[in-house]
């Protein structure tokens, strides 16, 4: 089944990895249809409460370089080079990602993302976008994609950026396991104050709790989102106004006052939950046609290390990659990106999860801030040699998978380096006093 025999192209998913994909085979030469259950969001606006703003990176970024949108991109973000931790007690600290201070994740709205990415879409020769068409599965041995108020339509060739719930997965014979934190999710707004930020906007800020945490990212109109994640129990128990009010004023002094529609947000914004979706294969074969998932409707992470959206855009690259290396024939091609991809996905989730503990807990703990003191102590003083985790997988491309690998390598051999300094550190003292 190769990319230029005309086969019929469809993308489930007009969200940030479905546009890029469209956009990389677009430019490809491929014709491509979009199919979206939204409507139009550039018409329609994005959901109350639903945006959990975005830390794109290094693997976003270079993803976005392929279709000629990094810069443009940028100019919706704004830099954060570190964490602002607010702890229960005491002042502030800051917490710099990088052991030189320079490198940052950049805070854009998923919103503003995926508006940017729907005009190139729509801007790219052989892309047809459909919104308000909602896919309620596919039947692979037919070749359609199925809706749920349209008569079906064919399709050769099925690409499923459709999310954590997708309904082309759930249409497949596939092996799927869908782990939920026992922790939910809801956004709230801190707004400017006398037209400026009422907060640092070059620090990701963060209000670790032990079991819980809120967070909050800076946005162009100088306003900040705030995300709690908290267990769904903690948001039930706050069932009064009054209830919220108290308990942000105990849990949260510094910033109580600065959320002016605290208890409307509060209110009305929606608690969302928190996935990690495990599944394999992510390609099936039918009589009349090929589908594969991408992005969370293959492997949906936590957002804790911010690299849901740079995942899914590495995913679209593979495939573009895979496609070019196999001379268009979508059923090899397909296979290689899984094959290549799984076992990063699978790293990238559970450093996820760990991260999550950090952020809620340790961030807070002198012990912490020294060991990332120490941390960077190293990579200044053995530069390209010891890398941190949190910077090989934010400021660099290599693969999630080999991440571990790599700093159980610099590990053994900085634990070689100080067992030789000290066995040398002992025979210098025995010679000393054996002249003595």
């Amino acid at each position: 089944m190769a990319a230029d025999g005309g086969e019929r192209i469809a993308i489930v998913g007009a969200g940030l990895a479905g546009c890029l994909l469209a956009v990389l085979l677009g430019r490809r030469g491929v014709p491509v249809t979009v199919y979206e259950r939204r409507p139009d969001p550039r018409v329609s606006g994005a959901e109350r409460g639903r945006s959990i703003n975005l830390a794109i990176s290094a693997r976003g970024l270079a993803a976005l370089e392929e279709v000629g949108l990094r810069d443009r991109c940028l100019k919706l973000a704004l830099p954060m080079h570190g964490r602002m931790v607010h702890p229960p007690v005491g002042a502030t600290n800051f917490q710099p990602y990088s052991a030189d201070g320079e490198r940052a994740i950049n805070s854009i709205g998923r919103a503003d993302l995926n508006r940017s990415l729907l005009d190139t879409a729509e801007a790219t020769p052989g892309v047809t976008l459909r919104f308000s068409s909602r896919v309620t599965g596919v039947d692979i041995d037919a070749g359609t994609v199925l809706f749920q108020d349209a008569p079906a339509e064919r399709a050769d060739v099925i690409l499923a950026g459709d999310g954590a719930y997708s309904a082309v997965r759930r249409s497949l014979d596939l092996d799927v396991d869908t782990d939920f934190l026992e922790h939910g999710y809801k956004e709230l707004t801190i707004p400017p104050r006398d037209g400026e930020f009422a907060l640092d906007p070059d620090a990701l800020h963060i209000w670790p709790r032990g079991t819980s945490m809120m967070i909050a990212l800076p946005n162009l109109d100088r306003s900040f989102t705030c995300t709690l994640f908290w267990p769904k129990d903690d948001f039930a128990a706050l069932d009064t106004p009054e209830k919220v009010t108290a308990y942000f004023e105990r849990h949260y002094p510094d910033a109580a006052g600065l959320m002016p529609a605290l208890l409307d947000d509060y209110a009305h914004n929606p608690i969302g939950s928190l996935v990690t979706v495990w599944s394999w294969p992510w390609t099936r074969r039918g009589d009349g046609a090929v589908v594969a998932l991408l992005g969370d409707a293959a492997h949906a992470i936590v957002p804790f290390y911010g690299q849901g959206a740079n995942c899914a855009f590495e995913d679209c690259i593979e495939i573009d990659r895979c496609l070019a290396e196999t001379g268009g024939d979508w059923t090899r091609a397909l296979e290689r990106y899984q094959e290549r991809r799984k076992a990063n996905t699978d790293a990238i989730a559970e450093m996820a999860l760990d991260n999550f503990i950090e952020m809620r807990d340790r961030v807070a703990s002198p012990v912490h801030r020294a060991k990332q003191a120490a941390t960077h102590a190293l990579e200044r003083r053995l530069a390209g040699r010891y890398v941190s985790r949190y910077e090989l997988v934010s400021f660099s491309t290599m693969p999630y998978a080999r991440i571990p690998a790599r700093l159980r390598r610099q590990n053994l051999v900085l634990a070689g380096a100080a067992a030789g300094t000290a066995a040398l550190l002992a025979l210098t003292a025995r010679a000393l006093r054996r002249r003595r």
